[in-house]
């Protein structure tokens, strides 16, 4: 039996239950899983305290792991990339990546209230994972102003929960 080597991605509002969808999917195509939460809280401890400094050290990130990434995917290994696609701009690194190497693709769009990802919001505090960022409800807003759907224009092979 042949397995498609796949780039896995996800769009979601935070607090959907990426990570967890992540997590599943990485075990069910035994395939390479890669959080940005932990990357960022081993590499930037305590240096990221709002939206810029977010956005600073994730593109400083996403440049170094990128080349790594399609090494991985080029010998034929799966990649679930737990990193937000929750813009076009976010997105249109994860087209680089599995363009680059020809491989295929799945976003994973999981499609949840605010309502819902406020109430998880609070589940998951009351437990604070390591390297969670952004756990407050005002934060939620704040990130959620960002947030853009993905389209059909976009010409990703998308998965809709």
């Amino acid at each position: 039996m042949s397995i498609e080597t796949t780039l896995h991605f996800f769009c979601g509002k935070m607090a959907a239950g990426k990570s967890t969808l992540a997590n599943a999917l990485a075990k069910k195509h035994n395939a390479v899983l890669l959080r940005e939460d932990s990357w960022l809280s081993q590499l930037y401890p305590d240096e990221i305290t709002d939206i810029p400094g977010y956005v600073k050290y994730s593109g400083r990130l996403r440049n170094i792991l990128s080349e790594h990434i399609q090494s991985l995917l080029s010998h034929g290994v799966s990649v679930v990339l737990d990193f937000p696609g929750n813009t076009v701009m976010q997105r249109s690194w994860f087209r680089a990546i599995y363009k680059q190497v020809n491989v295929s693709h799945v976003l994973h769009f999981i499609e949840v209230s605010d309502d819902i990802c406020k109430q998880q919001l609070n589940e998951r505090n009351k437990h604070k994972p390591v390297g969670t960022a952004f756990t407050s409800a005002e934060e939620f807003d704040e990130i959620t102003k960002y947030f853009e759907a993905p389209s059909d224009k976009e010409g990703f092979n998308i998965i809709r929960y």
